[in-house]
């Protein structure tokens, strides 16, 4: 079985062929969605448009999304795992579009990965969904009414989805009274958030040794210390051999107005096996470029970095950069006999200074990546870890069944 392109047989809001990524990819019964806002195409000026309250931009988000799995075979009561990336603006109002989301989806709670971002590509955009599904729903680990009761961030479950993925909330550094942990501390924070995250594993069975991602967003203030979660990362992590896949994002702020970091975990039932072409940057790092766990290949994410000099390739162009980032991540995939055509998920982070030149990533994933396209998501930072770096990409790829 291979992934392909979803086609619901009605999708009114914009002619969504001829793009680089696709509405969604589905294999049998599973599905994973781009992310979507409320834009849509008006006829009369040509051009992609977005308006709207929190609300109505989160009822035309989720609406599309739907849509999509629903030309997939599937419904709310599938979905595994929700992705809400909601822009600062959007931010004094979110919990308008957490009511959309409990009105649509019931009794049945997804995994919820909230993820602060400064915007989206489209200005007015408030919000962002992007979901993954399987039939049934996939199997709840951790109901949300046992999470610690810091607010609208910790109401979600613990699920698990496709191939052995469990998916866990969103780290943040807010305790049980709802006050913020270490404030000032970056580190503390970062360490709080790892061990809430184990916590939350080993209610499921597993533990952070099981974990195959950490995506961490922190803010601009952070970039001098951040070297320092190395230490905390090489206590807590790793403990299988396996380091897992990371990425770090820096956001102007987070959930929490005196927050520092928050982190996506991901983890998964089978074996880890690491992933490396032969890099040797990776040798002393407390995470790995990939890691195969049963069909799926997670990987960190990655920037235009030379692995052999560490050196940041391309300042100042985002389609030279967006040329070398892919240009790693499809050297990775050979490297496990696979190609474009496996890669399940991009999230794309530009920096916003980047935003006027962003049309030329699109022509670079044109050339090197391929139909069906991966399901792909995109939403604008403050920058990142290293400020040359304009563009970071954090990709899932997916093995062809044996046999």
């Amino acid at each position: 079985m291979t992934l392909s392109a979803i086609r619901p047989p009605s999708f009114p809001w914009f002619p969504y062929e001829g793009f680089t990524f696709c509405l969604g990819l589905a294999e049998g019964e599973t599905a994973w969605t781009s992310g979507h806002t409320a834009a849509s195409h008006d006829p009369a000026i040509g051009k992609m448009t977005v308006d709207g309250s929190m609300e109505q931009q989160a009822r035309t988000a989720y609406e599309k999304v739907l849509t999509i799995l629903a030309g997939a075979g599937l419904g709310p009561g599938d979905v595994t795992r929700i992705t809400e990336n909601v822009t600062l603006a959007g931010l004094p109002e979110y919990e308008a579009a957490a009511a959309v989301r409990r009105e649509l989806f019931g009794e049945h709670q997804p995994t919820l990965r909230t993820v602060v971002v400064d915007r989206l590509v489209r200005r007015a955009a408030l919000l962002e969904v992007e979901l993954h599904a399987v039939a049934g729903g996939g199997k709840e680990l951790r109901a949300a009414s046992e999470a610690r009761d810091a607010g609208t961030w910790a109401a979600s479950p613990v699920r698990e989805g496709h191939d052995g993925a469990v998916y866990l909330p969103t780290m943040i550094p807010v305790d049980a009274s709802g006050e913020v942990v270490a404030p000032g501390d970056f580190v503390g924070q970062y360490r709080y958030c790892l061990e809430q995250a184990d916590v939350l594993l080993r209610q499921a069975g597993l533990s952070l040794d099981d974990a195959v991602t950490t995506y961490d967003y922190s803010t601009p203030e952070t970039r001098s210390v951040y070297r320092k979660t190395h230490r905390v990362r090489k206590e807590l992590l790793g403990g299988a051999g396996v380091y897992p896949g990371a990425g770090g994002i820096l956001m102007s702020r987070l959930h929490h107005p005196d927050q520092l970091v928050a982190i996506d975990v991901t983890a998964s039932r089978h074996p880890l096996e690491l992933v490396n072409p032969g890099w040797s940057r990776y040798d002393t790092l407390t995470y790995a470029p990939g890691v195969r766990a049963g069909r799926t290949l997670y990987m960190s994410g990655f920037a235009a970095l030379d692995m052999e000099t560490q050196e940041a390739l391309h300042p100042d162009d985002i389609g030279a950069q967006a040329e070398a980032t892919y240009g790693a991540i499809l050297h990775l995939l050979k490297h496990e006999s696979l190609d474009a055509t496996h890669l399940l998920e991009t999230t794309e982070y530009c920096v916003e200074s980047a935003l006027p030149d962003y049309r030329a990533v699109a022509a670079v994933r044109e050339r090197l990546l391929s139909p069906p396209w991966p399901a792909s998501t995109g939403a604008i930072c403050a920058g990142l870890l290293r400020p040359e770096f304009l563009l970071e990409v954090f990709p899932t790829a997916l093995y062809p069944e044996e046999g």
